[in-house]
């Protein structure tokens, strides 16, 4: 059994195609980038192949799941014979409000709660959408299968994810802390107690997804307890182009001083924030570049971004009472230990002590054995969740 997993932008798609029979072995995983812009293509990597990029325009989703098609199925780079082979399509669906606290099959009724939900996330609701209207007409009759990125975050109780507003504001509108990334803050959590050998149901732990966008949570017994982003993917430590917490008056004092709109607000706390703000890089290395220059913005920079994740974590330390492990992931949890180094550095008084040269090489426990508090680093997976979901759900039905 073959099984697509689909996350669909707004002007991109990604792709995985997973082999279930052979324990979920990857065939392929490529991008159709660009969609409805000038300059769009296809880069496709199959599995013990060599990757091909295909340019093309590509004006509309439907197309896009069109040469998908193609390059999975082409004689030379393809992976399959034909499109008939997948038996299930998973798709990356990013709100899911609490209407979802799991993954489930794709009805008519669902397609209309995630609509439902366009409001809380306009620029990735919609785009998830498209991907499955496209699937529906390319693929008629494939089961198709929502996993959304807040659903793992729903067992939260009030007082975490609540915010000190009317009550009535929640009631009506909804407005409370979703969190996000969580198929990552799942995986990367079962993945320590199985790592460690260690039942999952023993264990305090907090996750650390660092990427352009990141995100912490507290995972106590293996369920999220609480999680730093909030009614949108904004609130939580500094990332690459999002502020992260700030006061609520700030964008208001903006709209008074300088006479923003909200539009010109909300492109400046999403997109013109975080490391872009402050030192005007938004990838990590290349803040790092510029701190290798002594540029002080770049270090300012890594400080505030390094100072918010420490203050975090020692929030979830004391809300659940101890911690038991740390787990970075994602681009910058996954490859930069320097960054790792200085987080981890302000906790000595909980007993934590990284093996630096452990830590150099990424590896997977980059503390020591005497460590109190285990500290790992993990390549997430999510695409494995979503198919992983995808398979047992179409099992069933």
């Amino acid at each position: 059994m073959k099984i697509l997993i689909l996350n669909s932008g707004s002007s991109s798609i990604k792709y995985k195609l997973y082999d279930i029979e052979k324990d979920f072995f990857l065939l392929a995983t490529g991008l159709v980038d660009r969609i409805g812009l000038k300059g769009s293509s296809i880069q496709h990597h199959p599995n013990n192949k060599k990757p091909i990029t295909i340019k093309q325009d590509v004006p509309k989703h439907k197309l896009a799941l069109e040469l998908i098609g193609n390059a999975l199925t082409d004689p030379s780079h393809g992976v399959i014979k034909n499109f008939s082979e997948i038996k299930g399509v998973g798709h990356r669906v990013v709100h899911g409000a609490e209407k979802f606290s799991g993954s489930v099959l794709i009805t008519d009724e669902v397609i209309s709660a995630i609509k439902d939900c366009c409001d809380l996330a306009p620029l990735h609701n919609p785009p998830n959408l498209l991907g499955i209207e496209a699937c529906q007409e390319l693929l008629p009759g494939v089961p198709q299968v929502a996993v959304f990125d807040t659903a793992f975050h729903q067992t939260m109780p009030k007082k975490a994810f609540l915010y000190g507003l009317e009550y009535s504001q929640y009631v009506k509108y909804g407005v409370r802390r979703y969190g996000f990334h969580g198929t990552s803050h799942k995986y990367v959590s079962q993945k320590c107690a199985e790592i460690l050998n260690a039942d999952i149901n023993n264990l305090k732990i907090i996750t650390c997804h660092l990427g352009n966008g990141c995100s912490l949570t507290a995972v106590d017994k293996g369920i999220s307890v609480d999680t730093s982003m909030g009614l949108t993917p904004l609130e939580g430590v500094l990332m690459g182009t999002r502020c992260g917490d700030i006061d609520p008056y700030v964008p208001l004092y903006l709209i008074e001083k300088e006479g923003l709109t909200l539009d010109t607000i909300n492109n400046l706390l999403n997109k013109k924030s975080g490391l872009y703000g402050i030192c005007g890089k938004r990838d990590m290395r290349d803040v790092l570049n510029q701190l290798e220059k002594k540029d002080e913005l770049a270090k300012v920079a890594i400080d505030v971004f390094v100072y918010r994740i420490i203050k975090y974590i020692g929030a979830y330390s004391a809300s659940m009472n101890g911690v038991d492990v740390i787990c970075f992931t994602a681009g910058i949890g996954e490859n930069c230990g320097i960054i790792r180094k200085r987080i981890m550095d302000y906790f000595t008084y909980l007993g934590i002590v990284i093996d630096d040269i452990k830590n150099e090489e990424n590896s997977t426990i980059i503390s020591t054995p005497e460590s109190k508090v285990k500290v790992l680093v993990i390549p997430t997976n999510e695409e494995l969740v979503i198919a992983q979901d995808t398979f047992q759900i179409i099992s069933q039905n």
